[in-house]
């Protein structure tokens, strides 16, 4: 890693969890890349991670459905009120993302909220398991039933969903339309479940390969890695952070 900044795998074997005040953090299940054959081939899937908010719990969810004449900021804050999904897995991993919901002891009608940071199908291909979720995919945000509502997510503004909850605009990977959730307040600091802005802790020799813009890439790679604590990459580990003091000169 470059500069005064290096990364470190954060321990322990999925779930992975770290606490917060206002909501706790659980990397369910942990993505991966791995070739295989021949023909450049590899075999892929997403990490996918679960934002609780404290205040919800199973026993008392109810679901309230936003106000039809709200706009796009309203109907956000209303669905991270419970669970919210941060990318679903490839098709192929359907009971193993059950599972592991279940473990958290959610249930799929009690996730809310299912954002998808970009369109490819190894981190979006089970959005089908949550039909009563608010979906934000990339920048498009709709309501159950396809209600599309406009909100306007850009570099230089964020989407609120709470108190130190927000989503940013972190583009290049897949285009211009990637997206990562920030998570701030938790026992490790700020969590940055990143998509594949990073595809691992030490990705510095591969991930320009995989990147649509890369010039756009490297400029979302530096803005989160000046925020995060902890990273959640969309394949591999969710690593570390360390921030070291310049040394004095001499």
């Amino acid at each position: 890693m470059s500069g005064l900044v290096r990364t470190e795998p954060l321990r322990g074997e999925p779930p992975v969890l770290v606490r917060g005040d206002r909501y706790s953090v659980v990397v369910l299940l942990q993505g991966y890349a791995e070739p295989e054959g021949v023909d450049d081939a590899v075999r892929a899937d997403g990490s996918v991670t679960l934002v609780l908010p404290q205040a919800w719990s199973s026993a008392s969810s109810h679901r309230e459905a936003p106000p039809e004449g709200g706009g796009a900021k309203t109907a956000l804050e209303e669905a991270a009120r419970g669970p919210i999904l941060v990318d679903t897995g490839g098709p192929w991993a359907q009971e193993a993302l059950l599972g592991a919901l279940a473990g958290q002891g959610v249930a799929p009608g009690d996730v809310t909220l299912v954002v998808g940071t970009h369109g490819h199908s190894d981190h979006i291909g089970n959005l089908g398991l949550f039909p009563t979720a608010a979906l934000l995919v990339s920048h498009d945000f709709c309501l159950p039933g396809g209600r599309y509502l406009p909100h306007g997510l850009g570099e230089e503004l964020p989407l609120r969903l709470g108190p130190g909850l927000e989503v940013w605009a972190t583009p290049g990977h897949g285009g211009q339309r990637d997206v990562s959730v920030v998570v701030a307040g938790t026992a490790l600091g700020t969590v940055v479940v990143a998509g594949d802005v990073f595809e691992r802790s030490g990705d510095e020799d591969s991930w320009q390969a995989l990147s649509e813009d890369p010039v756009a890439q490297d400029r979302s790679r530096k803005r989160v890695l000046g925020i995060a604590d902890v990273v959640v990459p969309g394949h591999g580990a969710p690593f570390r952070v360390i921030r070291e003091a310049p040394q004095p000169r001499n």
